[in-house]
């Protein structure tokens, strides 16, 4: 059900008698302000994703929708769409996307739950995006990924487990950007206060080259799960440029606990961690660092500050610390 009042303003002046008239002969027109979109079926929520209008929210009353989900309505700075409801507002998929963002600039995502599917939140072409508090699980790929540029994204209090259950050793938590591509501009992503794991079966968080100046800050990685094929033997693997990665903690990995990657030239450089805790208990790969650099260099630094600490394992990092 949707609700909607009209508003019709008139645009009058004064005239020199003291009357009212149509300045500059304007016409009246009816101006329809935010509303609110109450969905309880799944039908509902896809006429709603296709006709909600910047400052609108849309509504789910606790229960399963299930289906696919997709919006291309680009949204506003100033005036957000928003799709809220409690964990109990469950998208359910059968393959597919769970939800997926095309174009749609400025969404905020609260609260609800994505699951089943080859993948939960797809983020395609929008700037600007919100995923608040919503619980990501049971997917046969990635939880929630940033892709095809879509900058300027935040995902937040999200909890995340249960990822990658088709057999090929994917399924990260957190996607940022596209592998084997410069193109994919996914830049500025904030990844923050998340629970991230168990069974997720590839990174908790992978950060791809091409993309650039993301923070990763606040989150609890529990690695429980990884499967360790396709490289997948870290929390966080960064091959993009110039993220921060601040304040994290981590148990349970195959090997290491962060990692940075030089997949392309020039890429995989620039990145900060400071005040991560590392729990690397149980690891038994070859390195078992809490934060691996594979490549440092003069035009290709990354910084590991003191502030960050280790339990288990074989060590800090492999480069020098910053006090």
């Amino acid at each position: 059900m949707r609700t909607r009042s009209l508003l019709v303003p008139v645009l009058a002046a004064l005239t020199a008698t003291g009357g009212l008239s149509l300045a500059g002969h304007a016409h009246a027109r009816a101006v329809a302000p935010a509303a609110t979109i109450e969905v309880s079926t799944a039908a509902q929520l896809k006429s709603a994703l296709a006709s909600a209008s910047p400052g609108d929210t849309i509504h789910l009353a606790d229960g399963t929708y299930a289906g696919n989900f997709k919006t291309t309505i680009a949204a506003r700075a100033g005036a957000r769409i928003t799709l809220t409801g409690s964990p109990k507002a469950v998208l359910k998929a059968g393959g597919g996307y769970g939800l997926h963002l095309n174009g749609a600039s400025h969404w905020t995502v609260k609260g609800i739950t994505v699951t089943g599917g080859q993948k939960g939140i797809m983020i395609d072409s929008a700037n600007g995006v919100v995923v608040d508090g919503v619980t990501v699980h049971g997917l046969d790929m990635e939880g929630v990924h940033f892709r095809k540029s879509s900058s300027d994204g935040v995902i937040r209090n999200a909890r995340i487990y249960d990822t990658g259950n088709d057999g090929r050793g994917m399924g990260e938590g957190i996607y940022v950007g596209s592998a084997n591509t410069l193109s994919d501009r996914s830049d500025n992503v904030q990844i923050l206060n998340n629970a991230i794991g168990p069974d997720v079966g590839g990174e908790a968080i992978d950060l791809k080259e091409g993309t650039r100046g993301g923070r990763v800050i606040g989150n609890t990685f529990d690695g429980r799960g990884l499967t360790g094929n396709n490289y997948d033997d870290s929390w966080v693997d960064v091959k993009g440029n110039g993220y921060l990665i601040e304040g994290n903690t981590g148990k349970n990995t195959t090997n290491n606990g962060f990692e940075t990657h030089t997949q392309q030239p020039g890429w995989g450089c620039g990145t900060v961690f400071r005040g991560n805790q590392s729990d690397l208990t149980g690891a038994t790969g070859d390195k078992r660092l809490a934060i691996n650099v594979t490549h440092q260099s003069a035009d290709c630094k990354t910084t590991v500050y003191a502030s960050n600490t280790v339990r288990g394992g074989r060590g800090l990092t492999n480069i020098p610390v910053t006090p």
